[in-house]
């Protein structure tokens, strides 16, 4: 990708994300990783409830970047270039983030890691799951629902669901069939400390 390709989309996803909550000497940067239907978004959102972040949701930024989006793997190479100068440009200004992506291999997560390490910003890692039933469930309502930010269907999870690898530095996991306060309350816990 061309670099002024990727300043003017990096300018789009910025714009595309609304106003930022002020700047802290000290950002945190959360990662959220699940399959699609396990609950990230929801999460996410309960989270910005309790912290002053900014959300970077993949769906929502590919929207901003590809109408209608393919989801092929040079549309998605080329988004995940873009977010992740778009994490590096909020975190050294000091803006704090979450980032709701399925995030599923360590290759990719270990660029994310590599941001945090070189900015020297504290990172929280999450994993979100839920029950297959609960997942397709909600999968099949957020198909009838046309307001839904994710297009991903039944099928798209279970054709990602092989990839999924462990997350091998610590992190928080959050099975959102149950109740989520306690993990939502030690990740508060761990972000302001």
């Amino acid at each position: 990708m061309e670099h002024t390709q990727l300043i003017s989309d990096v300018q789009r996803l910025t714009e595309s994300v609304g106003e930022l909550p002020e700047p802290l000497a000290e950002p945190t940067f959360i990662v959220v990783s699940g399959l699609p239907g396990t609950g990230k978004t929801y999460f996410c959102n309960k989270l910005a409830e309790r912290l002053p972040f900014v959300i970077l949701e993949s769906d929502a930024l590919r929207k901003a970047l590809f109408s209608p989006p393919s989801y092929n793997p040079t549309e998605s190479s080329h988004l995940f270039r873009a977010i992740h100068h778009l994490i590096e440009r909020f975190l050294k200004k000091g803006i704090p983030l979450i980032l709701d992506a399925t995030n599923l291999s360590e290759q990719h997560r270990e660029y994310l890691y590599s941001i945090a390490d070189r900015l020297d910003v504290k990172l929280i890692l999450v994993r979100v799951e839920a029950p297959p039933q609960v997942v397709y469930e909600r999968l099949k309502t957020r198909q009838e629902n046309s307001g839904n930010k994710s297009d991903a269907e039944w099928a798209v999870y279970q054709r990602m669901k092989p990839s999924v690898q462990k997350i091998r530095r610590n992190h928080f996991a959050v099975d959102t069939s149950q109740d989520i306060t306690p993990v939502l309350d030690k990740i508060v816990r761990e972000a302001r400390r």
